[in-house]
């Protein structure tokens, strides 16, 4: 790896996902040094449950890892995060890069690798999706912006934990549609061994609260399935 790059400037916080620790330390001196934020994960279940808090402006993912390789972390962000991966691995089959691609991955690089060409394909992707129109959606009161990952009540906005907001994401992406429990764990909270029923239940209470009675309204409790977003007014 080249480390001679031209300082840029950006404040994009960039998710390593890398084992190797002399890769790993290159990486992350590399992006620190030309203004990106980063943090590193070095198996593939932790790199799983920090991507899927949708924090991240970008992934660079490692094929071979440990705990869960790189095939099996693309699979688990798939349809959950739309943050894009480029994955950066050792592998240069083509049978690899065309599962990579299949699973998600917007990008392949094969080590060894250019700093420098790193860089400018994260900030070319990172210009995309600036260009790239913002999934907002409106009801009553509330401004949810997907990508921003900002609610806004009255124009102000509501602080959301990463939690919170990936359980109200999932749900209002998809109106008029009885969502289980179990979907809302499964796909908008990180794995952990207690994320059913009670757990969802508290996210969801705070969520209600947060954003106030009159958009309260349009998320309605299913007994015992779940939750519904009701985007046209209810009583309507």
């Amino acid at each position: 790896m080249n480390e001679q790059v031209e300082k840029v400037p950006t404040s994009a916080a960039i998710l390593i996902v890398e084992d190797d620790a002399s890769v790993a330390s290159g990486l992350v001196t590399g992006l620190k040094n030309v203004g990106f934020r980063v943090e590193l994960a070095t198996d593939g279940v932790t790199a799983t449950r920090r991507a899927l808090s949708g924090e991240f402006a970008l992934i660079i993912l490692d094929l071979n890892l440990p705990e869960r390789d790189g095939f099996e972390v693309l699979e688990a962000l798939s349809g959950r995060v739309s943050t894009p991966v480029i994955v950066l691995t050792a592998r240069t089959e083509l049978e690899t890069r065309l599962e990579s691609f299949a699973l998600g991955a917007v990008d392949y690089i094969p080590k060894p690798f250019w700093m420098e060409e790193l860089v400018a394909r994260i900030q070319s992707r990172l210009r995309l999706r600036q260009d790239e129109p913002h999934r907002v959606i409106e009801w009553a009161n509330v401004v949810v912006d997907l990508d921003a990952r900002t609610v806004n009540l009255d124009t102000k906005p509501v602080e959301l934990t990463s939690h919170e907001f990936n359980v109200l994401a999932y749900l209002v992406e998809r109106p008029d549609r009885a969502i289980t429990r179990k979907q809302l764990a499964d796909n908008a909270l990180p794995e952990s061994g207690s994320r059913y029923g009670r757990t969802v239940d508290s996210h969801m209470c705070r969520i209600r609260n947060k954003i106030g009675d009159d958009a309260s309204e349009h998320i309605k409790t299913v007994w015992g399935v779940g939750y519904k977003f009701l985007p046209v007014d209810p009583s309507s």
